[in-house]
Order: structure tokens, then C-alpha cells, then sequence
């Protein structure tokens, strides 16, 4: 099999991923959410590296993702350069940095951003980054969005890295390629585990 035909099939699998993924995240009950949000949020914000973290890059949780908004109120209060990503076509992303949620815009994407104005912070400045997923497994790889934003931009960082799953999606393992990188940190409601 040639590569070419070996990325039709991957893309192809991801995609059926994806469909799946998303239909089991449609059937989550509201009670188990939100009790899964309250735990996911105190473990990242009582992490050491989030704690010592000084540039933080977060995402802007959307629909049924992990919340991520109490998670920004409380580096917004512990005195932390929060960033967003800031995303151009073709599949480009920076980090910007905001004072407050109030400053997050409607994006290309439809997911609030920072403006274009907002400050950068270069990767090799951040020290800590919450990846988005539709889903992880237990070694840190994730079935992502299908945009590519993150697989290129994680390649260019030494930041730590952390992966926001609940429990009920977890998978043992999914398919990945030698370009797919995995987050260091892997954070469950029922616990945070250092991925290999």
C-alpha cells in the first residue's frame, strides 16, 4: 500500500471516529456534564504546572466540550498571561493574549477569539496549554476537530501540554500517525495521569 493510500484510510478512519465520538458525546446526560466540568475544572487549576505556569494558552469551550471558562476566571485571578488561539486560514494558528473573556470576539471558526490586535506570545514563551479533543486515549493521543490547527502548532512547542477528557469517552487506544503528537497530561474526572 502506498502513502497515499495509507492517509485515505487514516483520514478516512478519523472521520468515522469523529461521527461516532460525536453521537456518544450527544447522549451525555446534562447532570453527568456538569458534574464532570466541576471536577475537570479543580483538577487543571489545582495542577503544579498550571500553578506555576506564567503563559497559558486555553481554548474556548463550545457546546458539549469540557468547560473552560471557570478554568480562565481563576488564571485570569491568580495573575496569569491567559492566551486564546488566533486562527488564519489554511490551518495557521497564534496565541494572543486577552484580559478577560469580555475581549473574546466572534472568529472565522464561529468560536470566540482575540482580536488580531491582541498581543502574541511566541510558543517558546508559553508554559502550559490545554489541548482541545473530541476525545482522548489513556497514552495522550486525541481525535481532534479535523482542521489541523493544533497538530501543526504543538509541533513548534516545549510547552506542557494537557488534555481535558471525561471519563465515559476515554478510549485505550486510537489511531494515530508518527506526525500526531501527544499531550504530557492526560485529566479525567477520576484522575490526572502523566502520559508516556
Amino acid at each position: 500500500m502506498c502513502q497515499g493510500d495509507r492517509r485515505v484510510k487514516y483520514d478516512f478512519m478519523k472521520n468515522e471516529l469523529r461521527k461516532q465520538i460525536s453521537n456518544e458525546i450527544a447522549a451525555l446526560e446534562r447532570e453527568y456534564i456538569a458534574a464532570s466540568d466541576e471536577v475537570l475544572a479543580l483538577r487543571v487549576t489545582s495542577l503544579k504546572e498550571f500553578i506555576d505556569a506564567g503563559n497559558i494558552l486555553l481554548y474556548y469551550s463550545v457546546k458539549r466540550e469540557p468547560d473552560t471558562h471557570n478554568i480562565a476566571k481563576a488564571a485570569f485571578s491568580m495573575g496569569k498571561k491567559v492566551a486564546y488561539p488566533y486562527c488564519y486560514r489554511g490551518g495557521v494558528m497564534e496565541a494572543r493574549i486577552v484580559n478577560g473573556l469580555h475581549e473574546l470576539q466572534p472568529s472565522m471558526l464561529g468560536i470566540p477569539a482575540p482580536p488580531e490586535t491582541a498581543p502574541l506570545v511566541e510558543p517558546d514563551r508559553l508554559d502550559f496549554i490545554l489541548v482541545p479533543a473530541l476525545t482522548y486515549d489513556r497514552a495522550g493521543y486525541r481525535i481532534g476537530y479535523g482542521g489541523g490547527y493544533y497538530d501543526r502548532y504543538l509541533h513548534e512547542i516545549s510547552a506542557f501540554t494537557a488534555g481535558l477528557g471525561r471519563e465515559r469517552l476515554l478510549w485505550d487506544k486510537l489511531p494515530n500517525e508518527p506526525h500526531d503528537v501527544a499531550v504530557k497530561c492526560l485529566i479525567t474526572e477520576k484522575e490526572v495521569s502523566f502520559c508516556p
